[in-house]
């Protein structure tokens, strides 16, 4: 029944899969992560407690923030950039390269470079992605980037209750990554890898499902050659590999860049998760791997995705999800 009752509401969130919050400039294709209160992974539950349980419906973009969103955030805030949401590496970085600035303090203008729109944005320390989501919940535009949703005057800044989009806890990543209520595995409804898979993922685009961007270049295929060309860009465009979303519908939670958490970890750092394009073996992909770091590093290897609250319209789906399994099974029980 647990595995009919999910049938029943994802079939009733790909209606609001794609849907935006608002008008706003920049929108978001969402995936909806229900399965209310569902047990944590036993596989590393032992250390990260709990790991993967999440009580609540929350959105998750399907894809990572990306070089046209982050530079209509650019356009809109830093003109003066006063809190270094720049990093002249987007530009001069070509492995990752994506945004480049003109202009002066007061009047710098930022400009996607032709064909990175599509890929994520690097060189996002936290504390970007940080001022990115308070942005957002503020209504985008001139919205302030400093208070919101995390407070930026603080030492290590929470994520407020009242929260309409925010960086995901590391259970929500987690969750949204790996979790599947259909899995027939050993005692457990996750995955190894955010592909749907317990295999190990291939690094092809177009070669079928299980696929994901990690080991790049001659990195992949030259044993003990670490190093990358420095005129190619490795990055690929979010939701490429179209054959291996997770189980909700998420892209590159394993691969293309290390995606940012909320969850603060030893001190001020927060968690890192998924792998990236520059790393070779796929143990980094896989869900017993996690780090973390400084709040204000910066990598040609690191980006974010949102989460969000749903729509209005999508509880109002959940609930008629909800009915209409009562009714199902009520109508069962009376023809038995």
């Amino acid at each position: 029944m647990k595995i009919k009752q999910h049938s029943v509401l994802a079939a009733l969130g790909v209606l609001v899969l794609g849907t935006t919050m608002g008008h706003a400039q920049v929108a978001f294709d969402w995936a909806m992560v229900g399965d209310i209160n569902n047990g944590a992974d036993p596989l590393n539950s032992g250390s990260v407690p709990g790991i993967g349980s999440v009580s609540y419906v929350f959105n998750i973009a399907t894809k990572e923030v990306n070089i046209s969103q982050y530079t209509e955030f650019l356009n809109a805030v830093a003109k003066t950039d006063i809190t270094g949401l720049y990093n002249p590496d987007m530009a001069s970085n070509l492995n990752i390269a994506g945004i480049t600035r003109t202009g002066s303090s007061g009047s710098y203008i930022y400009t996607a470079i032709s064909g990175s729109e599509n890929r994520p944005v690097t060189y996002v320390s936290w504390n970007d992605a940080a001022r990115f989501v308070n942005w957002l919940h503020n209504g985008q535009g001139s919205g302030s980037t400093e208070t919101g949703v995390y407070n930026m005057s603080l030492a290590t800044p929470t994520r407020s209750g009242s929260a309409t989009y925010w960086i995901p806890s590391e259970n929500e990543w987690y969750k949204a990554a790996y979790y599947d209520p259909g899995v027939s595995g050993p005692g457990d409804d996750y995955w190894l890898y955010p592909t749907r898979s317990d295999s190990a993922p291939g690094n092809e685009i177009g070669a079928g499902a299980n696929q994901a961007n990690y080991r790049a270049g001659d990195y992949a295929t030259t044993p003990g050659n670490n190093t990358f060309s420095s005129s190619q860009n490795y990055l690929t465009d979010g939701g490429v590999f179209t054959n291996s979303a997770s189980f909700y519908g998420t892209y590159d939670q394993g691969g293309n860049v290390w995606e940012w958490n909320d969850t603060v970890i030893a001190g001020s750092s927060r968690g890192l998760r998924g792998g990236s394009w520059n790393f070779r073996f796929d143990s980094d992909l896989q869900s017993s791997n996690h780090g973390s770091v400084g709040p204000e590093v910066e990598s040609g290897g690191v980006g974010f995705r949102v989460a969000a609250i749903p729509e209005p319209s999508t509880c109002a789906l959940l609930a008629l999800g909800g009915a209409a399994l009562l009714f199902i099974t009520r109508k069962k029980k009376s023809a038995a």
